[in-house]
């Protein structure tokens, strides 16, 4: 991954990436996911510049998708919001513990976790528990 910058968030109400994608492909069909949030990055450049969201799911962050723009976009009560325009493909990563916060943060291309070597990102996911354990020993 080339991207100098990235953001993390937590996926509230799924159990993991295959509950995310189950969700997105309902949600959006074959076009590109969104994801809206009340704040606007003001590292834009930085994280359209091949950035990703990684997903932390129960406490563990286990994928990322990649950033493709940033959308403004007006809610019912006209406060403005970014839309995080979002690949469709979701690669799956080194499982690594993440205490919860709100909203989302910056991830720098140095902390985020490696993706899944090839062959291994179609492998059943660990209960997220035990992946948060190994990842805690530095086992994944």
């Amino acid at each position: 991954m080339s991207a100098s910058l990235n953001l993390i968030k937590l996926c509230v109400g799924a159990d993991g990436p295959e509950d995310l994608e189950r969700w997105q492909a309902i949600r959006f069909g074959d076009g590109p996911a969104m994801h809206v949030t009340r704040m606007w990055p003001k590292r834009e450049a930085e994280l359209l510049d091949g950035g990703s969201i990684y997903w932390v799911f129960k406490g563990v962050l286990l994928a990322r998708q990649k950033l493709l723009r940033l959308d403004e976009q007006f809610g019912e009560d006209g406060v403005r919001r970014c839309a995080l325009v979002l690949d469709r493909e979701l690669h799956r990563v080194t499982a690594a513990p993440r205490r919860p916060f709100q909203g989302w943060r910056y991830l720098s291309a140095e902390d985020a976790p490696a993706d899944l070597p090839k062959g291994r990102e179609a492998e059943d996911p660990l209960p997220a528990d035990i992946a948060a354990a190994l990842a805690e020993m530095g086992l994944v």
